[in-house]
């Protein structure tokens, strides 16, 4: 192939690419570090007449075959603070920034509002494509809006909050605008006077084993990374997407029989139901540290299939849908995957 601009790339293996560790090749394959370089490959793949597909940090698919398509990583990097008062901050940032990192930035530099959402693998474009989440806080709750190149038109257009449509886990970009645009800066608006969330999960029982009676942000952002590291793999050691499934939501109808059945069922009251934690129903569906070949459940975290070396994508897609079915079976509850199948 001849005429490839920006250093695009065929028959890459896309290995290096995914927390999952699966090795599955693109066709062809580009690091976009500014807008320019979307646009262009985005024309590129029209002349090429090959579809795109759009990669972050790799860390919310399971890839299940080669990729024939114009791969583009993002890596649009920069902070930028567009608005600063006494109150707030409003900070722009390029969707290939590591999560993780933008929000120890926040920390050092006293931006409230992302300190429970430390250590989620990614990268800043798909945390509001996901509306990832955490320890009671969404990132709906500090998004302003961003910015995303139309496709088709290649015009950058701005989604603010409402046009994001954001559900759990869930966007429009999910949904009716599914690969219709690609984001390429994200804008968020944090605090400089703190509200705490440490009720949820073990962060205030964490803070009380650490000795903290009155916790800033660095103190519940330790505490998170604290929780995770002990309960989750980390990727580099262990192949894995973090949480497989979503937490389901259950009719309040069906949680009360669910309940008269297995008492100690926990439960979190929504507007819209009940939500179960995912990980309870997996393990007591007898899944917990269950080995098979080169793929298994995780033996802390139930919720987090793992590659344990040369696994392919199909395999653990198979064992994913076992486990529905068996939770299914169960209790009645069809976990949906938080993960995307490509």
């Amino acid at each position: 192939m001849t005429n490839l601009p920006m250093n695009i790339q065929e028959n890459i293996s896309l290995l290096p690419f995914n927390t999952f560790g699966i090795d599955k090749k693109a066709r062809f394959f580009v690091q976009a570090k500014t807008e320019e370089d979307v646009k262009a490959a985005l024309l590129k793949s029209k002349e090429l007449k090959i579809p795109v597909f759009v990669l972050g940090g790799g860390s919310n698919i399971l890839l299940t075959k080669d990729i024939d398509a114009l791969v583009i990583k993002i890596e649009i990097q920069g902070i930028q603070v567009l608005k600063d008062n006494e109150d707030e901050i409003l900070v722009e940032v390029g969707a290939g920034e590591n999560w993780h990192q933008f929000v120890m930035f926040c920390i050092e530099n006293n931006w409230a509002g992302v300190e429970n959402l430390s250590l989620i693998p990614g990268t800043v474009g798909a945390s509001p494509m996901q509306n990832i989440g955490a320890y009671g806080v969404e990132i709906k709750e500090v998004f302003h809006h961003l910015k995303a190149i139309n496709r088709q038109t290649l015009e950058e257009e701005i989604f603010d909050w409402e046009a994001c449509k954001f559900g759990y886990r869930e966007s429009v970009f999910k949904n009716e605008l599914k690969d219709q645009f690609i984001i390429v800066r994200v804008i968020f608006r944090l605090r400089k006077k703190p509200v705490l969330h440490v009720a949820y999960g073990a962060i205030k029982q964490t803070l009380e084993e650490m000795g903290i009676s009155n916790p800033g942000i660095k103190n519940i952002s330790d505490a998170v990374i604290q929780i995770r590291q002990s309960k989750l793999p980390d990727p580099k050691q262990i192949g894995n997407a973090g949480s497989f499934f979503k937490n389901p939501t259950i009719p309040k109808e069906q949680f009360e029989a669910l309940k008269a059945e297995f008492p100690e069922i926990p439960s979190f009251p929504m507007e819209e139901g009940v939500k179960v934690p995912a990980a309870w129903l997996i393990e007591k569906a007898g899944w917990k540290g269950k080995t098979f070949g080169k793929i298994g459940v995780h033996k802390f975290q139930p919720l987090v299939l793992v590659n344990y070396g040369g696994a392919d994508g199909t395999e653990i897609q198979d064992l994913s849908r076992k486990i529905q079915e068996s939770v299914q079976h169960k209790f009645g509850i069809l976990l949906q995957p938080e993960v995307n199948f490509i």
